[in-house]
């Protein structure tokens, strides 16, 4: 479901205050990471950058995959041509050339999917970074 084209995300962020902040993004999974473009000053990347973590979500509310993710590294959009060529052939926009503009790379540190209640036990796919599946 991740790696899936044209795949929004919607990206939950707390200001060092504490106050939430809630948008939906474009998202592309790129080797291991969820990598989301925004700009340099927008609320969310100004959390992000702050906090350091976000939590994600994915999918419909009977097909969900939550993410727990720590920042890894910010890049300016036109900064790494892999990355940027690897964003704009999944997301359904490409952000290369726009002024400031961000790729915020996000390093998973536990991930959790389930469809139904029965799905609750076994819903941890991913723990302190590791794959448990």
């Amino acid at each position: 479901m991740l790696a899936t084209r044209d795949i929004d995300v919607w990206v939950a962020t707390a200001s060092p205050g504490g106050d939430p902040h809630l948008v939906p993004l474009s998202l592309a999974w790129i080797e291991g990471r969820a990598v989301i473009a925004v700009e340099e000053g927008s609320i969310t990347a100004r959390n992000v950058v702050a906090r350091r973590v976000a939590r994600l979500a994915v999918g419909p509310t009977r097909d969900v995959v939550l993410l727990d993710v720590e920042l890894e590294r910010t890049v300016g959009v036109d900064a790494d041509p892999g990355l940027g060529a690897g964003y704009a052939a999944q997301a359904d926009w490409d952000p290369r050339g726009l002024a400031g503009y961000v790729f915020l790379v996000l390093r998973p540190a536990r991930v959790q999917a389930w469809r139904e209640a029965n799905e609750l036990r076994g819903r941890v796919l991913m723990r302190d970074g590791e794959w448990l599946t």
